[in-house]
């Protein structure tokens, strides 16, 4: 390698450590979009760059040459994005990546380490290009699009290469065996140990959230030595298309065949995730998405270790609280935050139907209710404002599911209305849908992926954690929420959790929400219930991404 990548960034790999270890606030990049600190035109220069690359190819190299090409993806702001990508095979994709793979396994768990944090580098460095091309590929407003399809983003990969360094680091590449024999000489061995890929990762973007979900699974197997293969979701290709073209700048730079990192690009439709996964020399996969086609990949795609996050029905238990309108506006922001059209959003809020003790007072079903839906109005009540924190529904199926909702029946506490967006007329934008719902109602049962949210008169306490628990049991989920100013309520809601195995938020009234998480100190999933079998990021999301292969001699 030409450059010493991991010289470079050695330092920030220790304090990444040291922040796995402590799980206190850190983080190397800045998530506001500051000119000081990305340079006073990297905006306007972002932004021009993204409207110029609109209605042509993507080159995601400066020497590719034309084959044939995909693509049509459509900004949930303002309409079809017109641009396309270089396609390939999946025989081409599997054989170039076979062949990458060859001296980048020889490279060693520096190399591979150093590289991947001088690519984040570099993605960080690209953030307000990132930003763009999240915000018109998934509908999220823009400071989120920069902050989740950005810094936080890159926050992950950099976690995931942090564990990678440290289940690579335990193993000595070097030792000497001394056993006693008594009277007699005692045996001695030389032993050499190699940490060895496994071969080719795929990872499988989702069309919501294609880097902050994907960059884990990405760097993970990078770090490791493995040559990646990055499938963009048909809605969602810029983002992860911007990210292999600098990927592959720096490989490179660093010696590498850039197949290293290659952009698998598909039409809508077609089933090349499915061949990919399919195929032999595949032995790692990263997916985001259905429930559907999480439990097809852990079936079928028995050649490879498959990592999953899918669907699940996320809950949030009411008992008592001292101040009803900090919890109202805190639940609110999160059934209105990006549109719901997050993994984390909260979905069912369950209520005792004989009401809930405040500060104020006893308060009844109804008052709490109302309050949560006025919020929620309230919040959405400026259009100008509104859509910075709902964003657009990123595709007309999820649209369409909140005219399904309608259509149950159930009360109308909240009703979804249009918005007009200031900025871009064609932009769909909808406020949430609250509804009441009844604990035996079979909609509660289910995830409805959205702005659709339903509160649930429940009998008690005890009924809604019951509730709660099976569900994420039997449906999945990947965060609780639950409000108490009873430590009895309390304990009894985190044992529930940790029985269920989902992430507990208790009481969050501030600037917190349920449906955020921090890299290097929340654990966003826990492989321990339906929706994922996985956690971003521990030691075994990256532990099992590579082996040890032994060499042993007498002395």
């Amino acid at each position: 390698m030409s450059v010493d990548f991991f010289a470079r960034h050695e330092a920030v790999l220790t304090q990444a450590v040291s922040a796995a270890a402590t799980r206190g606030y850190w983080s190397p990049f800045t998530e506001m979009p500051s000119p000081r600190v990305y340079g006073e035109t990297a905006n306007d220069q972002a932004k021009a760059a993204f409207v110029a690359q609109r209605n042509s190819p993507f080159v995601l190299d400066a020497d590719s040459q034309a084959g044939t090409y995909a693509g049509a993806e459509v900004s949930p702001f303002d309409g079809p994005l017109g641009m396309t990508y270089p396609r390939l095979s999946v025989d081409a994709l599997i054989e170039s990546s076979k062949q990458a793979w060859q001296a980048w396994r020889r490279a060693g768990p520096k190399v591979w380490v150093g590289v991947s944090l001088e690519i984040l580098h570099r993605l960080n460095r690209a953030s307000f290009e990132i930003a763009y091309a999240v915000q018109h590929t998934t509908g999220q407003g823009f400071m989120m699009a920069f902050q989740a399809g950005g810094p936080h983003a890159q926050d992950r990969g950099v976690e995931a290469v942090t564990y990678a360094w440290q289940e690579m680091s335990r193993i000595p590449g070097q030792a000497q065996w001394i056993k006693p024999q008594g009277k007699n000489e005692p045996i001695t061995m030389h032993k050499h140990f190699s940490i060895v890929p496994r071969g080719i990762a795929l990872v499988i973007g989702c069309s919501t959230f294609p880097t902050w979900n994907g960059y884990p699974g990405m760097f993970a197997s990078l770090a490791t030595g493995n040559t990646v293969i990055v499938k963009p979701h048909p809605g969602a290709i810029l983002p992860l298309a911007i990210t292999v073209r600098i990927a592959r700048e720096v490989l490179r730079e660093a010696g590498f065949d850039p197949d290293v990192v290659m952009l698998a690009v598909h039409e809508s439709g077609e089933n090349t995730a499915q061949e990919l996964a399919l195929r032999p020399e595949v032995k790692i996969i990263d997916f985001t998405g259905s429930s559907a086609n999480g439990n097809w990949l852990e079936s079928h795609a028995r050649q490879a270790q498959v990592y999953t996050e899918k669907a699940g029905v996320n809950q949030i238990i009411i008992d008592s609280a001292d101040d009803l309108k900090s919890v109202a506006r805190n639940i609110a922001f999160s059934l209105a935050l990006y549109s719901g059209q997050m993994c984390t959003a909260p979905q069912n809020i369950y209520v005792p139907r004989n009401g809930i003790q405040t500060s104020a007072g006893h308060v009844s079903f109804e008052e709490v209710a109302a309050a949560i839906a006025s919020s929620v109005q309230k919040l959405t009540s400026d259009p100008a404002k509104a859509v910075e924190v709902t964003g657009a529904i990123q595709n007309a199926v999820t649209e369409a599911r909140i005219a399904e909702a309608r259509g149950l029946g159930l009360p109308i506490l909240a009703d979804s209305v249009l918005l007009s967006h200031p900025e871009f007329p064609l932009a769909r934008v909808r406020t949430p849908l609250v509804l009441q719902a009844t604990p035996d109602h079979p909609a509660i049962r289910r995830e409805w992926f959205g702005p659709i949210a339903f509160i649930v008169a429940t009998e008690s306490t005890d009924q809604s954690i019951a509730l709660a628990t099976g569900l994420v049991q039997e449906q999945g989920a990947l965060t609780l929420a639950g409000y108490s100013t009873s430590d009895t309520v309390r304990a009894a809601m985190q044992e529930a959790a940790e029985l269920a195995g989902v992430s507990l938020s208790l009481n969050l009234t501030g600037a917190v929400f349920v449906n955020q998480t921090a890299a290097f100190s929340d654990f966003h999933g826990t492989g321990a219930n339906p929706a994922a079998n996985a956690a971003l990021s521990d030691s075994a999301f990256v532990a099992n991404r590579f082996r040890v292969v032994q060499t042993r001699w007498h002395a």
